[in-house]
């Protein structure tokens, strides 16, 4: 069987859950507010557009409040209405204003159940639906920082709402571990790959070679990317470290991502690569606008973020595109895959434990690589899929407005 087929075969066969109805008995629209402080690029941001998306196509009606962003304008081109508030804001005073704010625009569209993923709109859309008497939905997306009782309070309103999703079983252990909260309402959803994109028989032969000739890598050697934002915790340096235990293999290395202003850290990493002697095997590369295309021209991807992840997209989506995948064993990550069947772990950290991964993931012959890849591929299919995310999430929203009703009656 070639590639597409098998994987038109995987597609067919997987288990794509049926979206509830967000429908009252009356035959009205259940309208739900997601509160996030901005609708820029990132995984929150991402997660807020494809629940709104999914609240429409089971009948629901979705608003979203955040302070604005690059994403509104696909909010509103999915039938989603945008509420430009200072949600973002940490100002004691405007948070404190924003309870009202949030009050206003739930007695304004008769929103029957609030759902807030981040800390600082946390408290006010707490208050308001406690004051409008609807449900309350929070997600956990990462292990906060708990310094001392000041940052313990402040965080502890995300394990308030009826239902706490959490984003993986790491961060479920975090909650339970650190915060008194009923283990009955901590929900885990895991983040979901949008599995349309990230397809290998989605990408065509041209995208991957428009993509190769942009970014001029050095030809017919093996690619290692680590995709991720410029910044210190997402391990950039570790693997740079790790390359200096591969001078024997011919290879070369992409960090691709943003430096989002950080050109200090982005001065740091080109000086280290000069220092290696790793100035034609590494090459850093800005924001790609054609990811699946990359992980195509990828032969091993790297996830090496030395803070554990709460979840870290980047280990499904090179497990999605069928490549193997080498992350630090901490986190989400050790969720996501497989050791030695989709990828390979290494300690965190530790550059040579890298290096030792990537050698076994790129010594693997053509049987064993194809077996490697379907495997993550069949992992994601199971378990991480953006229809998946969204099934669970809108069987929460449907299961806390359904029993809200039934007691009002």
């Amino acid at each position: 069987m070639t590639d597409g087929s098998y994987i038109n075969t995987l597609l067919s066969q997987a288990a794509t859950p049926e979206l509830p109805v967000l429908v009252k008995p009356d035959g009205t629209a259940m309208t739900v507010l997601q509160v996030v402080p901005a609708m820029d690029s990132g995984g929150v941001e991402r997660g807020t557009l494809d629940m709104a998306k999914a609240i429409v196509e089971a009948g629901g009606k979705a608003i979203v409040a955040s302070r604005g962003g690059q994403l509104v304008t696909r909010l509103n081109m999915a039938g989603v209405e945008h509420v430009e508030l200072p949600v973002h804001s940490k100002n004691p005073w405007t948070m404190w204003r924003n309870t009202s704010r949030l009050l206003k625009v739930i007695r304004k569209h008769g929103v029957d159940l609030v759902h807030v993923r981040s800390r600082a709109p946390g408290r006010p859309a707490q208050r308001a639906a406690r004051k409008a008497g609807v449900p309350f939905v929070t997600t956990v997306h990462a292990p906060y920082n708990i310094e001392n009782r000041f940052k313990r309070y402040y965080n502890s309103v995300m394990t308030r709402g009826d239902i706490v999703i959490s984003i993986s079983e790491f961060v479920s252990e975090y909650i339970r571990s650190n915060y008194e909260v009923d283990e009955s309402k901590v929900r885990v959803v895991h983040r979901g790959m949008d599995t349309d994109s990230f397809s290998p028989h989605t990408v065509s032969a041209e995208r991957v070679i428009q993509l190769s000739t942009k970014w001029r890598l050095p030809d017919g050697v093996p690619l290692i990317m680590l995709p991720g934002r410029l910044t210190r915790w997402k391990g950039q340096a570790i693997l740079l470290k790790a390359l200096t235990h591969l001078h024997d293999l011919d290879l070369c290395c992409a960090l691709v991502g943003s430096d989002q202003g950080r050109s200090a850290y982005r001065e740091e990493l080109e000086k280290m690569i000069a220092d290696l002697g790793l100035s034609e095997r590494a090459f850093i590369m800005d924001n790609c606008d054609d990811m699946p295309s990359a992980y195509m021209l990828s032969d091993v991807v790297v996830s090496a973020s030395t803070d554990p992840e709460g979840f870290g997209r980047v280990v499904s989506e090179g497990q999605a595109m069928g490549r193997p995948v080498v992350a630090s064993n901490h986190g989400g990550a050790k969720e996501q895959l497989l050791p030695n069947e989709t990828g390979f772990l290494f300690e965190n950290g530790d550059a040579e434990s890298c290096a030792r991964a990537i050698r076994k993931a790129l010594s693997l012959n053509a049987r064993e690589r194809e077996i490697l890849s379907r495997k993550g591929q069949e992992r994601v299919q199971q378990f991480f899929t953006k229809k998946l995310m969204c099934a669970k999430t809108l069987s929460i929203y449907s299961e806390l407005i359904n029993a809200k009703g039934k007691k009002a009656v």
